[in-house]
């Protein structure tokens, strides 16, 4: 039976390490700061500057989130419970009347706590100022954005706890993180993109909305275009992704998947 008060304890204790040490804060203003750059200088490269719509800006956003999160969230986890290991402490936590499962939850659900009020908070105080100057209506497209990169967060957060559970030191959990980053991030698409070249309008090529399914960046990009004509062209998705792909709560549940799948797999190997 799973003790939600030993739960709730560990939690409490990781979130206010993160305020102590000023890194909610810390993020939040280079969200905030992040944020209204990009969405002011997001079309310079179109030779405009300025707020030019809940489109355009949140495509500029998008972009931000999709490099800066999972790096944010990844660097928080990733030495959750193999740095416990490495200072000696994990066997003195285990000593206590708490679980392991408890334990792992608790480290999960502070960083999560504290990574989702940075998130929330850095983008909300840009939003609060970008409201200023668009229409109401855009406040739902980005609330939406909000709520997307968070699941983003708490998904790469969650493979970070994965790797903090399967390696043996710091040196190596650090090493698969950021390798974790670079092959969602960067090199998952290149390879999508190899195989959309090679393949066109064959068997495999035909597969690449569905490989999409198996990087949670690519799913936070698809959920942010949809309802969009302006954002649909602005990726150049609209014509790879079948309709099924497009729906709002179903592109949410599998974000969500990748938040409990890498999770349910550290508590069972961390037990």
């Amino acid at each position: 039976m799973i003790d939600l008060v030993a739960i709730r304890t560990v939690a409490a204790k990781e979130f206010r390490d993160r305020l102590r040490n000023r890194w909610v804060l810390a993020v939040s203003a280079v969200f905030t700061l992040f944020a209204l750059v990009i969405a002011y200088f997001g079309a310079a490269q179109q030779g405009e500057v300025g707020l030019r719509g809940i489109e355009v800006t949140i495509a500029s956003l998008v972009s931000l989130v999709i490099y800066l999160i999972p790096l944010i969230a990844l660097l928080l986890g990733f030495d959750a419970i193999v740095g416990e290991r490495e200072r000696g402490s994990l066997e003195l936590l285990l000593s206590l009347p708490i679980s392991r499962a408890e334990l792992l939850l608790g480290k999960y659900s502070g960083l999560a706590a504290a990574l989702s009020m940075a998130t929330l908070a850095g983008f909300g105080v840009a939003g609060v100022l970008l409201a200023t100057r668009l229409p109401f209506a855009a406040l739902y497209h980005y609330a939406g954005f909000m709520l997307s990169a968070l699941l983003l967060g708490l998904a790469f957060l969650s493979l970070a706890l994965l790797v903090s559970v399967l390696c043996g030191d710091r040196t190596r959990a650090s090493g698969a993180a950021i390798a974790l980053w670079f092959f969602f991030v960067l090199v998952f698409d290149l390879l999508l993109l190899g195989l959309l070249v090679i393949q066109g309008d064959g068997p495999a090529g035909s597969l690449l909305p569905w490989l999409m399914l198996l990087n949670p960046a690519d799913l936070f990009r698809a959920l942010n275009m949809f309802g969009s004509d302006e954002l649909r062209a602005f990726y150049g998705l609209g014509s790879v992704l079948p309709d099924l792909m497009t729906q709002p709560l179903l592109l949410g549940g599998l974000l969500t998947g990748w938040i409990v799948a890498p999770l349910a797999v550290a508590l069972w190997r961390f037990r």
